[in-house]
């Protein structure tokens, strides 16, 4: 909008502009350039922390159509959210348009994402003539690192990881002309001037070969895993198509059945084992190159032997660095040009996280020598820093629209915008998939995903990403959220935090959390109902949690229903030996004579007498724990290697087998808010087929809980829904629930911008901490 009392078109007029939102390191101020002096406008533009701040000159209409080509041909990268503009009087000699240095102050920009190497980018990779032909750290204003590279604001080169390398003559006249797609690229470099590679032995010493790449590949296609360095940290890679170097890289990693992602060189590349449909290429082409799980196709001989035993899908991600790129170009034979990139490709690697199982990414080059001893034969390092960990997205696009199960590297620190704005919150999230979440104003800041805390070096990390978030983003929370547990890191680091600074501390209950960050990704104000279902997290009266119905208001809630809980023989145990769960459901059902028979393991007698008697058997509405007790049921899984195997075999399961009616009798809605599935679980307990008793459970969960959740709409007046817990990853619960509520005319929130899983806790724990300020106010 113009200001009021706009001059007339033939004046000449001038206007201060503020653009908002993800505007720097985005080659904006170039733009901006290019359009001010296609239009024969004077002024000038410039980074400073709060976006880009301009000043224009000229007739009316040039500056009407400036302002709309700002918005809508912005470059690929950026993203506008605003321009506030105040009209000023104009100068009596107007210069041409400038660019001007940038200034600091307090920042209120945005920090952008990494992005992948763009096609022009690409071009002059595989381009023989052109001087950064296989430079593997070729980038410009539309590609390259950024989140990860930066350490302060504005983004500047002396604020990256750039700063130490000087830039050549040729570099630095691209760096300083506007209207090159490099100018002001802060990576810029070229192998004149920039970072270069080298290949170390497995006991880190530096090998003196002829070409690193060339070499690197050959050591993958003789069997060997590498550590390669990334973007956010390293990768351990090898050969897919090696059953054995898979294996030992699985047993370095002690990684059991967990599935390891793969890299192909396109999509054609994997078409005849997976199904890509025109969504998960959307996914897996984009700028942020997430891993995306995509469906097996049906029969035929597994191509990747050990990569993802028994699941139903298989974790693909295409390159999005140079060096990457320059991989899968040296086994292709070094083609000219970028044709063979269409053309499916033999080398397809599993590229899975650079750290030993459950720590952190390493990123420096002597500590990945150190931490990774043993897991990797040979190193691909290089010496450009790496200044912010971030791992790899992953996001699931089957049944509807795509779902986080990890929001990292391409997407994080992007802002969710919030209900509105208020004090700025500091919230530490939980202790599982842990993420921060800082808000200023009415954004809402979530980092990368963290991981889990259960080790020192977990922990360090959580500390150091809170630590750079505030320096980057230059916020001074006014209030601490974290989890009800009091036992988590998370926790105790949060109340420390907040008593060195003299904070108030506010704890969230888990559940209230998860579906408080559904409400603030949407915008939802007033009253919500929520089923939250997830493996457990710390109830309001001291039991663990799981399986809830809740009302959630601005900064409160009030639990409507809860499954029925089940016994938890052995505690913590029963969550990885699903057998357990179903020795627990049989106990429910007075069939406990059957445990010993039917599971015939170490200890099933000593499950029996715990279930008998009470003792180390605490009770759980946990959704997650009903799950393990139907596939433990259903012979599926006795005993889990990592969390949620038993829940996604079950959902493979159910999906090969396809549509099945609902049990009629497979659940009891008590008058109490409790939904009662041992109906099921006692049908279950009798069925031969695995596959047929997969999909009678999916079917009759999701019926259970539309009519349980219906029933509370017509009971309280609300006609919305929203779901959240990890449970509701399960494509075929979430796409059942969802469409069974929709019939009934009752609107349904789900987790997009974020997991529904706890990564999405901190975002809840920030709304609800927010909304109880504002509530003082």
């Amino acid at each position: 909008m113009l200001p009021v009392g706009s001059p007339s078109v033939a004046e000449v007029v001038r206007y201060r502009l503020r653009v908002r939102g993800q505007v720097q390191g985005v080659g904006f101020r170039p733009f901006a350039y290019r359009l001010a002096t296609e239009l024969g406008l004077g002024g000038w533009v410039r980074n400073d922390g709060r976006g880009v701040d301009m000043e224009v000159q000229g007739p009316l209409p040039d500056l009407e159509r400036l302002m709309r080509d700002l918005r809508l041909k912005a470059p690929p990268l950026a993203r506008v959210e605003g321009i506030e503009v105040r009209e000023m009087a104009p100068h009596p000699s107007c210069p041409d348009f400038l660019i001007e240095k940038s200034r600091t102050g307090m920042v209120r920009t945005r920090v952008s994402p990494d992005a992948a190497v763009c096609d022009a980018c690409l071009e002059e990779l595989f381009d023989p003539p052109d001087r950064r032909y296989r430079y593997p750290f070729i980038n410009c204003t539309h590609c390259g690192p950024r989140y990860t590279i930066i350490g302060a604001l504005p983004y500047d080169r002396p604020n990256t990881a750039m700063a130490g390398f000087w830039l050549c003559p040729e570099c630095r006249r691209e760096y300083g002309e506007p209207l090159d797609r490099r100018f002001h690229a802060e990576p810029v470099a070229c192998p004149t001037c920039g970072p270069q590679l080298t290949l170390h032995d497995g006991e880190g010493l530096a090998l003196a070969v002829p070409d690193v790449l060339a070499a690197a590949l050959g050591l993958i296609r003789a069997g060997q895993v590498l550590a390669v360095k990334g973007l956010g940290g390293f990768h351990l890679v090898c050969d897919a198509r090696q059953g054995e170097a898979v294996a030992r890289l699985r047993a370095a990693k002690n990684r059991n059945e967990k599935p390891f992602a793969v890299m192909a060189a396109n999509r054609a590349s994997l078409a005849p084992w997976v199904r890509c449909d025109d969504q998960a290429a959307l996914l897996l082409e984009s700028t942020a190159r997430p891993i995306v799980l995509l469906p097996r196709e049906p029969g035929g001989d597994d191509p990747f032997p050990g990569v993802a035993p028994r699941l139903a899908w298989i974790g693909v991600m295409l390159p999005y660095t140079p060096l990457h790129y320059l991989l899968f170009h040296e086994a292709a034979g070094r083609p000219c040009g970028t044709a063979w990139l269409r053309q499916p490709q033999d080398l397809v690697l599993v590229c899975t996280s650079g750290n030993p199982g459950g720590e952190p990414l390493a990123t420096d080059n002597d500590e990945a020598f150190r931490r990774l001893h043993g897991l990797a034969d040979a190193y691909v390092v290089h010496d450009r820093d790496i200044l912010v960990r971030c791992d790899d997205s992953v996001l699931q696009s089957n049944r509807g629209a795509p779902v986080f199960i990890r929001r990292a590297r391409g997407y994080a620190p992007a802002p969710i915008k919030l209900p509105a704005a208020g004090p700025s919150v500091l919230a530490l999230g939980g202790t599982l998939k842990n993420t921060i979440c800082l808000t200023r104003g009415d954004e809402a800041f979530v980092s990368q995903h963290l991981g889990d805390l259960d080790n020192v070096a977990a922990c360090t990390a959580l500390e150091e990403t809170v630590e750079h978030l505030l320096k980057v983003l230059d916020i001074r929370p006014e209030r601490v959220a974290h989890d009800l547990h009091p036992d988590f890191h998370s926790s105790r680091f949060a109340l420390a935090f907040a008593a060195a600074h003299g904070l108030p501390a506010v704890a969230v209950q888990h559940h209230h959390a998860h579906i408080a960050a559904v409400m603030a990704e949407h915008a939802l104000r007033g009253s919500c109902l929520g089923l939250a279902l997830d493996g457990v997290g710390l109830g309001s009266d001291g039991t663990p949690w799981g399986g809830e119905l809740l009302r959630v208001e601005e900064g409160g809630f009030q639990r409507l229903g809860h499954l029925r809980p089940l016994a938890l023989p052995g505690g913590d145990r029963a969550a990885r030996e699903p057998w357990r769960m179903a020795a627990s459901a049989l106990h429910a059902l007075g069939r406990s004579s059957e445990i010993i028979h039917r599971f015939p393991h170490e200890g099933a007698e000593v499950v029996a007498r715990m279930l008998e008697r009470g003792i180390n058997a605490p009770f759980t509405s946990s959704a997650g724990r009903i799950f393990d007790a139907a596939a433990g049921l259903l012979g599926v899984k006795d005993r889990a290697n990592f969390e949620g195997q038993a829940a996604m075999l079950l959902e493979g399961l159910a999906l090969c087998r396809g549509g099945t009616p609902p049990l009629g009798d497979g659940y009891v809605l008590g008058e109490n808010g409790i939904l009662d599935l041992l109906p099921l679980l006692d049908h279950l307990a009798d069925l031969a087929d695995p596959d047929l008793g997969a999909a009678i459970f999916h079917a009759t969960l999701a019926g259970g809980l539309v009519e349980w959740a219906a029933q509370a709409c017509a009971r309280t007046g609300i006609g919305r829904v929203a779901l959240g817990g990890g449970c509701f990853l399960n494509g075929i619960l979430r796409t059942a629930v969802r469409e069974g509520l929709e019939r009934m005319g009752i609107e349904v929130y789900e987790a997009r911008r974020l997991p529904p899983n706890d990564g999405g806790l901190s975002l809840g724990q920030a709304w609800v901490a927010q909304a109880f300020l504002l509530q003082k106010e």
